[in-house]
């Protein structure tokens, strides 16, 4: 608990002074240093592409960025970006910062994760989301875990940034048992552990596997479960992997406490997870993409 904590309190601090912020008011010198790391990076040929997706993150994504730019990697790496049809300042943050971006169109993560993997020039691909900051080992803590022998794919934890709303003292202890639940359910079904904001994968096999963009969550997850069958998800318990993301996801559920009840209730009800793999799921209804038809 020690390490988890020692590791969660200091790295990330320094970003929120422009985390949730209008990108008008970032700091010159933020945005100067930013590039300048990320320049320092980038390599015309990488092991590993750090694809970042975003939408409408104007006020976040300067964060995520700056926290990129100050992974210390011993492999070569190159970072890009995918605009998911933004609407707001997310490709002047792109652009100000000097990070290659792409313009995707067709609105959904999976079309955005596909348009980064069709761009993507490294051995694996490590997704980043850009409502997330990440430690400074995190992207050498994926590439060593990729880089072994059967491993296929990587995923790490994560935790929330506290607030009034969800006090660091209560998160701590609904993200330990989210990541107990996480933990024993990645013995048999390690798809319903994997979570894109903290995935990386062999670009080969995710190729041949693809991205689904007929549903409205839940595409990494499939990711991971076509990837199964080429070699085994390796889940990264170390805090030097642990993202810190915004809490919006945790705000469709509810306060803290809602959240434990569904979180054990969840646990109890399908305690099956922990001890049946699964091969092929059934698609909910609510979760597909409902089309337009044509004229």
């Amino acid at each position: 608990m020690g390490e988890r904590k020692k590791g969660f309190m200091k790295w990330y601090k320094k970003y929120l002074q422009v985390f949730e912020k209008p990108f008008a008011e970032a700091p010159s010198d933020v945005i100067e240093q930013t590039r300048k790391n990320i320049a320092m990076l980038q390599s015309d040929n990488p092991l590993a592409s750090v694809v970042v997706i975003a939408y409408n993150e104007e006020q976040r994504l300067l964060s995520c960025l700056w926290s990129l730019s100050d992974n210390k990697c011993r492999y070569p790496i190159e970072i890009l970006g995918v605009d998911n049809n933004s609407t707001d300042r997310t490709n002047d943050v792109f652009e100000a910062v000097g990070l290659p971006c792409y313009s995707e169109t067709k609105q959904s993560c999976g079309y955005a994760r596909n348009r980064g993997l069709q761009e993507a020039k490294g051995k694996y691909y490590i997704c980043i989301d850009s409502d997330t900051m990440y430690p400074p080992h995190y992207i050498e803590s994926h590439i060593k875990q990729l880089e072994k022998e059967g491993i296929v794919a990587s995923s790490a934890l994560w935790s929330y940034v506290a607030g009034k709303e969800y006090p660091r003292f209560w998160l701590f202890f609904y993200e330990l048992i989210r990541d107990i639940h996480l933990y024993f359910q990645s013995f048999k079904r390690p798809e319903l552990s994997v979570r894109g904001l903290v995935f990386a994968y062999n670009i080969e096999f995710g190729r041949k596997v693809g991205y689904r963009v007929d549903i409205i969550r839940g595409e990494d997850g499939s990711m991971a479960l076509g990837l199964k069958k080429f070699g085994r998800i390796k889940f990264i318990r170390s805090p030097r992997a642990r993202a810190v993301t915004c809490t919006a996801t945790l705000r469709n559920d509810g306060n803290i406490f809602k959240l434990f009840f569904k979180r054990v209730s969840n646990s109890i009800k399908n305690k099956e997870i922990y001890f049946r793999s699964k091969e092929v799921y059934k698609d909910e209804d609510s979760n597909i993409v409902k089309r337009k038809p044509e004229k």
